[in-house]
């Protein structure tokens, strides 16, 4: 993206990015807070091996922005903020580096709350805890959720089943093909789900340990990462990094559904658009994968963390798929226009009772 970084700021009402450095440990960082209407900005910490500065900065623009949208459409009481580190997660990381991340996380007095994402672990977690209290994501003896990829992986199950309903007529993934794109954390949980739902998946991963591990434990069939595109298949299911869908993919997509965990799945809205215009189903995906970040954030309500209810939540994110559908039926708008109006009048709601309750000035 070559748009500069404050016009794109204005444009999407951010509120603040953070650049972060400490000489010491080598830590390069970035934290982007894009809203904290609803509560404290909270969103995962990534670490990549971005190609310059400049990406890993949109990168945790784009990504705070959909934490915003997740969190508002999922009914939970946090804004959306992403940090970035710089760095390969397997030969730069260190005690050092990530203390100086909690550091720089405790600076800012509780507007950012942090959490794992790519490149980062519960132990990471447990480690910058030790310099702030503002990390959501924990091990369970620090008194977090644990691991909460198994939620993310059911709640992106709910989104894929109201996309065949729509698609097929029926929510059933039983008989149905799919191509999964990506076996992390919450991708190989998701394909499991997917074989003990019926399903006949073929896999790819840019790893060939997670691909062989799949296909010993899973009984999948694998392709290469290019090849997976192109599969005569029900449902594409992409479990990676984000711009999957893009100019390139779009025509080669043979799938009638496309839904999974990916964020920020469309390189640009436009190609939902064309997604659309291709007769594909596609599940919005800060909804698709919003039950990790439901599961987590529990514990943040009254009562505290209580498992029942978390995932409870979890499973309306079939319902919340659907209504999204209805929205862009009713008044004839695309798919993600829908899931973002359905997260803007939230949002427009509170600011208005904030604006309200607000003192009037004696001067």
């Amino acid at each position: 993206m070559d748009a500069p970084v404050l016009d794109y700021m204005r444009e999407h009402r951010f509120k603040k990015v953070v650049l972060c450095n400490d000489t010491a440990s080598g830590l390069r960082a970035v934290i982007a807070i894009h809203s904290t209407a609803l509560g404290p900005a909270t969103g995962g910490l990534r670490m990549w091996t971005y190609p310059n500065e400049q990406a890993a900065i949109f990168d945790a623009l784009r990504l705070a922005r959909g934490m915003t949208y997740k969190y508002a459409a999922a009914g939970v009481n946090l804004g959306g903020g992403k940090a970035v580190i710089i760095g390969d997660p397997r030969t730069e990381k260190t005690e050092a580096l990530l203390r100086a991340m909690g550091r720089m996380i405790d600076q800012l007095g509780g507007e950012y709350i942090t959490g794992e994402d790519v490149g980062t672990t519960l132990e990471d977690m447990e480690t910058i805890y030790a310099e702030t209290n503002h990390v959501v994501t924990l091990p369970e003896h620090c008194g977090g959720a644990g691991d909460i990829s198994p939620a993310t992986a059911h709640g992106t199950l709910q989104a894929m089943r109201a996309c065949c309903e729509r698609a097929f007529g029926s929510p059933e993934l039983s008989g149905r093909t799919v191509a999964l794109q990506g076996l992390g954390m919450v991708g190989f949980k998701a394909a499991r789900m997917f074989v003990e739902a019926g399903a006949e998946v073929t896999v790819c991963d840019i790893d060939a340990e997670k691909v062989a591990r799949a296909e010993s434990e899973l009984g999948v069939r694998s392709v290469s990462t290019d090849e997976v595109f192109d599969l005569d298949v029900d449902i594409f299911a992409p479990y990676a990094l984000g711009g999957v869908i893009n100019d390139d993919t779009v025509p080669r997509f043979n799938a009638k559904v496309v839904a999974g965990a990916t964020n920020n799945i469309l390189a640009e809205e436009r190609h939902g658009d064309a997604l659309e215009s291709r007769g594909i189903v596609y599940a919005v995906d800060y909804r698709a994968n919003s039950g990790g970040t439901i599961y987590d954030t529990d514990r943040y309500r009254k009562g505290g963390f209580q498992p029942a209810r978390a995932m409870a939540n979890v499973e309306r994110i079939y319902e919340r798929t659907k209504e999204v559908f209805a929205i862009a039926d009713a008044e004839k708008i695309p798919f993600y226009r829908a899931a973002d109006r359905l997260a803007e009048e939230r949002i427009r709601a509170i600011e208005q009772v904030r604006l309200l309750e607000r003192p009037e000035s004696p001067y």
